[in-house]
């Protein structure tokens, strides 16, 4: 009878196409983990595994077989969350994704207080880029994921918990007016430097200007808004910054000026981000009201009024 046990194993294997590496992974030695999977495969009666000394593969019916075997162990996982449900909020440990365009502005905000408030609750952060994220959150690799909408995330559920515009970001020598608020029509576009594509930051932006990929080209990419910015305080350009990261990146620069875009908004929202059958809403529900009164205090003190 095939077991639980072996199913984590394959998975290992699977994401690792290493049986070393899946062997530490598990926290087994590789002779566990291999006799486990020959044990498989022969219960199975199909090779799922390809292997030499030197790579594995995975075969044609064994992948159909790990898609199925995924399923079942986050159908287990989910399961065993159940049984939980009844402890005290925030009791269980929890893994959340979140982009790099949201999570050195974000967590710094927010987690104090959770951990105030919640003293024993333990997470763990993953961050990378929103179609990384969005598939760890489908294979129940990740309990949530915080993300930036809109974005294409079929399948999944939001929790929306904060909504913000850009700030246009200039140097004070270079900026073309005096105004509190601009469109895009005003400034340059040839001057505006964005993220490089992947990061969905950039296509925001280009939204909120009217612009598509094809008509923004530019010949600086950067995966750090931190690096756009000095860019802008050595007057290479100007650059597009959301509300929530101004008093980490624009305050401190005295030489720097931000400005409200003045186009139709918001410009994004922000969410938690969880599969439809997730089990621990309620602890979801409470991360999205912290994370939403967080927010909402350091606008009062800070960013709002840069």
């Amino acid at each position: 009878m095939v077991s639980l046990k072996q199913i984590v194993y394959a998975l290992a294997v699977e994401k690792a196409l290493h049986f070393k590496k899946a062997a530490d992974a598990c926290h087994v030695s590789q002779s566990t983990l291999s006799t486990a999977i020959h044990e498989l495969e022969k219960h199975l009666g199909t090779v799922i595994f390809e292997r030499n000394n030197k790579h594995v593969f995975v075969t044609e019916e064994g992948r159909l077989l790990l898609d199925k075997a995924r399923k079942i162990k986050l159908e287990v996982d989910e399961l065993m969350t159940l049984a939980q449900t009844n402890k005290a909020p925030l009791a269980r440990p929890m893994k959340i994704g979140v982009i790099p365009t949201i999570g050195p502005f974000l967590l710094p905000k927010v987690l104090p207080e959770v951990r105030k408030q919640y003293p024993d609750f333990r997470l763990k952060i993953i961050e990378d880029q929103s179609h990384v994220l969005a598939d760890m959150l489908r294979q129940g690799d990740l309990d949530a994921a915080i993300l930036a909408l809109p974005y294409q995330i079929e399948g999944l559920m939001a929790f929306d918990f904060w909504q913000e515009d850009f700030y246009w970001v200039s140097h004070k020598e270079e900026c073309c007016t005096d105004f509190e608020e601009i469109s895009s029509e005003q400034f340059e576009m040839n001057k505006l430097m964005l993220l490089k594509d992947g990061h969905c930051l950039k296509e925001h932006a280009l939204s909120a200007c009217k612009l598509s990929n094809e008509q923004k080209d530019t010949s600086f990419d950067s995966t750090s808004l931190h690096t756009l910015i000095q860019m802008v305080v050595v007057k290479m350009g100007t650059t597009l910054v959301p509300q929530m990261a101004l008093d980490q990146l624009v305050k401190g620069e005295s030489d720097l000026v931000a400005i409200h875009l003045n186009e139709p908004g918001p410009h994004r929202t922000i969410s938690l981000v969880v599969r439809p059958n997730y089990v621990r809403t309620s602890d979801i529900t409470i991360l999205q009201k912290l994370f939403n009164q967080e927010l909402r205090k350091s606008c009062a003190m800070s960013f709002c009024n840069i």
